[in-house]
């Protein structure tokens, strides 16, 4: 079977300024919040190089946050933390982080086009691009703002709970991952309603951080 070839730059039918950007990160990790993001550019002040955020390096993709944060007409950030998601769904919490991210926007859009297939029910003029963080450029820089944003949020993750590995896989559920769940349990961040989650809490595997024990202060010998 032959392989599709990329698709061709998307062509809008709104043409002014104020289009916002929408992507999403964290919909499939096993842990914490799905984060979006949402972007208006300012047309005065350019940036190149915006493209699909997992595709770029590291060091381009952190330097390219720090130009969108300065260069963008506005931006915000949207999330649905873990217990939503295992409330509402994943599709609909990512739908309600999306609409939490526009809605946070300094300067409300005209138009607003959301990476992927399907836009929120909401009251903005909007239109979903398949593959529009590679086609979009406000919405290359949403997926940008989002990514570092979670991967920031996956290593502090990582201090509080060591031995999951979450600094690496970001909360993905790799072979690293599962064995960690199954090994120290589930905590209080992993989304409860994801299988190997739920599964791992059914044999009884909770997270327990150990307590600083107090000891009296002349319990030790002072040596020299």
């Amino acid at each position: 079977m032959a392989k599709s070839g990329p698709l061709p730059p998307f062509e809008c039918s709104y043409q002014g300024w104020r289009l916002a950007g929408v992507d999403e990160v964290g919909r499939g990790p096993l842990i914490g919040a799905v984060v979006t993001a949402a972007v208006i550019l300012d047309p005065e002040r350019p940036i190149d190089g915006l493209a699909d955020s997992k595709k770029l390096t590291e060091k381009r993709r952190l330097a390219l946050y720090d130009e969108i944060l300065e260069k963008a007409a506005c931006w915000s950030l949207g999330r649905c933390e873990a217990h939503e998601i295992d409330q509402l769904n994943i599709y609909q919490a990512t739908m309600v982080a999306m609409q939490r991210a526009v809605d946070g926007l300094a300067i409300p859009p005209e138009y607003v086009l959301v990476d992927g297939n399907r836009c929120p029910k909401w009251h903005w003029a909007s239109e979903p691009v398949v593959k529009g963080d590679s086609r979009v450029a406000a919405i290359s820089a949403a997926s940008i703002l989002a990514k570092v944003t979670r991967d920031r949020e996956m290593a502090a993750l990582d201090e509080e709970f060591p031995g999951f590995g979450l600094a690496q896989h970001k909360g993905y559920p790799t072979p690293v991952h599962l064995e960690a769940l199954n090994r120290l349990g589930a905590t209080p961040h992993h989304r409860r309603s994801f299988r190997p989650v739920a599964e791992a809490i059914e044999r009884g595997g909770i997270y327990h951080v150990a307590e600083e024990l107090q000891y009296p202060a002349d319990l030790f010998e002072d040596v020299d």
